[in-house]
């Protein structure tokens, strides 16, 4: 898909899969800003200023106008994004890292919040009047499980409803806040930037009302990151038609507030301004197509989740999970472990909130963070594009006053239950972190010797017979990026642990290169037909299937005759038999001979922790347990201390005269 063409299909799409988060938001930002508040003229259009300025700048300035033009060969997010800058500074991991984190974290409080928030207009339906909130969260909690079982079937079915549903859902929004604009026309002037200030420097505590208005624009970051599904021109010309329907309910919800409330407390207990504005005959149908607006919501939030988990892994940000591939639709993918720790953690949200006024009092706070990160990576991007020093200070100067802002506003809701997205985004970000220091901590340590220095070793022993054969063909798994190079924990393995004759040997190296797609291999034949070094060069979206591609480099050498792979047993050799493959893994553990820093030794021991209860390296690489030998040997990442230990001479015994 060319990242610039607009097609009607593509808009479609982008309606389908982009805007759920952004798209639902009406459903609870203006009861987060008028609760416990009585309605007037000042708190209404200025908060309607706030939203419609955040939608203009945030939204639409940051993200649709400028972070789109981030794309790494089609593709967005805040890992894409750190891929291109990734080699201008080490410390960029940091905010990649936060950002990836806290949209995680995110992940957990937007299918509650967004389901809940519909489920909860049952309330102003006069038949269902007397409906519990025991009831709705009982409603909820079917819903969630529902569509967090359906995952590992992916969407290609119900996929190409999303669309049509989102539109009709948007035509709703955009309808029911054009009937109510004439409530009270003087609505027009939140327009005008002049009363967002009034609001902020005016109305008691005005500064505080930031956090609820930040929830207009929680879904900003998924436009950046569906970049790659339906390309930059088709988000540009949906997001037009989106932002004039969001913008024509929020100012109807206004008008209708400060024509039937003004001068009173709404009680967002009890009712939703959005439900509010439905007659009565439509209300059902409108809590229908709001239930399936926040799934549609919920379902692309998930999807965007497992997508970011595969990339942190393809990175070294995270540890290897199993990942499935439900469809054949390129990026739908499902990873297990992700979905149970997103179902738990939203039926936790769920139990401990109750209801969706509590949940907003703490959303909003965690993605704070990962939009500060956005903009520091982006601040890179445009330095690697050469762009004017002014307009870089310009826009770090300007976003960062926003999203400072923001942040600040949010940590108010840290007493009221923002401290778990802050704890959960924590944890994850914790375990990042881990997987990249401790990565950095053994690559310290890790010896690499001169491959042509045991070559004629390795030959001597690939033709002495009087060692067992271990295999026909032997392969390894090398992290040597220098194809002169290798370990010594392989040579050690191959020449000293248990000496491994082979007739060919093969050393295969996995490098993840920063271009999304890229599915490339080189062959160095170092000693033709005896010890052969594959390279694969795959993308950070590229599922590392090496026994597949293995099989697949063996086949067209094999059709190029650049290799026989025959089995060299007279008897098999005979009638072309083709010999067997033996993988060999190398597994890490963290000696007992270690004296690291203290730091250091909580990070390396976290680390085999996660290790133990995350993917195997076989499994993790997608080799055929059946094919593999896993080899066990201490990873020293600290010098062994010399021992003070000194021989001591028995004395000579004086035999009896």
């Amino acid at each position: 898909m060319h990242i610039n063409k607009v097609t009607r299909a593509g808009l479609i799409i982008a309606l389908g899969i982009i805007y759920g988060d952004i798209g639902t938001s009406p459903l609870y930002v203006f009861d987060e800003i008028i609760k416990d508040k009585t309605v007037d003229e000042l708190l209404i259009i200025g908060s309607l200023s706030c939203i419609i300025w955040t939608l203009t700048l945030q939204t639409t300035l940051k993200y649709v106008i400028l972070t789109l033009k981030a794309d790494n060969r089609g593709e967005g997010g805040i890992f894409s994004l750190y891929t291109l800058v990734r080699r201008q500074k080490r410390w960029l991991v940091i905010p990649a890292m936060i950002g990836g984190a806290a949209l995680l974290a995110d992940g957990m409080i937007t299918p509650p919040i967004s389901v809940t928030a519909a489920i909860e207009g049952l309330r102003q339906m006069p038949v269902l009047h007397s409906i519990t909130q025991n009831d709705i969260i009982i409603i909820v909690l079917c819903i969630l499980l529902v569509l967090f079982f359906l995952q590992q079937f992916g969407t290609a079915l119900i996929g190409k409803f999303f669309g049509p549903i989102m539109f009709i859902w948007f035509a709703m929004l955009a309808v029911l806040g054009a009937v109510h604009l004439s409530d009270d026309l003087l609505i027009f002037r939140a327009l005008s930037p002049h009363y967002a200030i009034e609001l902020l420097t005016k109305y008691p505590a005005g500064f505080w009302i930031l956090g609820a208005v930040f929830l207009c624009t929680t879904g900003a970051e998924a436009l950046y990151s569906d970049l790659g599904h339906c390309g930059r021109g088709n988000i540009r010309v949906s997001w037009i038609f989106v932002k004039f329907c969001l913008i024509l309910n929020y100012l109807g919800q206004g008008a209708f507030l400060l024509s039937h409330f003004q001068g009173q407390v709404f009680d967002t207990d009890t009712s939703k301004v959005l439900f509010s504005l439905m007659p009565d005959w439509f209300r059902l149908f409108g809590i229908i197509i709001a239930t399936c607006a926040a799934i549609i919501a919920s379902q692309a939030l998930l999807s965007g989740s497992f997508t970011l988990i595969a990339e942190a892994m393809r990175l070294n940000l995270w540890p290897k999970m199993k990942i499935n591939y439900p469809t054949e639709a390129r990026g739908q993918l499902y990873v297990g472990g992700i979905n149970l720790l997103l179902f738990l953690g939203c039926c936790g949200i769920v139990l401990y909130f109750k209801d969706s006024t509590s949940m907003a009092a703490a959303y909003g706070l965690a993605i704070t963070m990962c939009m500060i990160s956005t903009s520091i990576l982006f601040a890179n991007y445009l330095i690697s594009k050469r762009t004017q020093p002014f307009w870089i200070y310009l826009y770090l100067l300007t976003y960062f006053t926003i999203e400072v802002s923001f942040l600040i506003a949010n940590l108010d809701k840290f007493p009221h239950g923002g401290f778990v997205t802050l704890i959960v985004g924590g944890a994850l970000f914790a375990i990042m972190y881990i997987w990249y220091r401790s990565r950095k901590i053994k690559n310290r340590y890790v010896e690499f010797v001169r491959m042509e220095h045991y070559i004629p070793m390795i030959q001597e022993l690939s033709n002495d017979k009087s060692v067992t054969k271990y295999s026909t063909h032997l392969v390894y798994m090398t992290s040597a990026n220098n194809p002169k190079e290798i370990e010594h924990k392989i040579i050690y393995s191959i020449l000293n642990k248990k000496p491994k004759r082979a007739d060919i040997y093969w050393f295969v190296h996995v490098d993840t290169v920063d271009d999304p797609y890229t599915c490339e291999y080189v062959v160095d034949h170092i000693i033709p037909n005896d010890i052969i070094r594959v390279e694969f060069r795959l993308g950070f979206r590229v599922q590392q299937k090496v026994n597949l591609m293995f099989r697949k480099v063996v086949e067209d050498l094999v059709n190029n005759r650049e290799v026989n792979i025959t089995s060299r047993y007279e008897s098999l050799e005979r009638n072309n038999v083709v010999g067997d493959f033996q993988f060999i893994v190398m597994e890490k553990y963290l000696s007992n001979d270690n004296e690291l820093p203290f730091f250091e030794k909580v990070v390396m021991n976290l680390h085999f922790w996660i290790k133990e209860i995350s993917l195997s390296e076989e499994r993790g690489f997608g080799l055929d347990p059946s094919f593999v030998t896993v080899e066990k040997f201490p990873l020293i990442v600290s010098p062994t201390p010399a021992i003070p230990l000194r021989r001591l001479f028995p004395e000579p015994v004086e035999e009896d005269d």
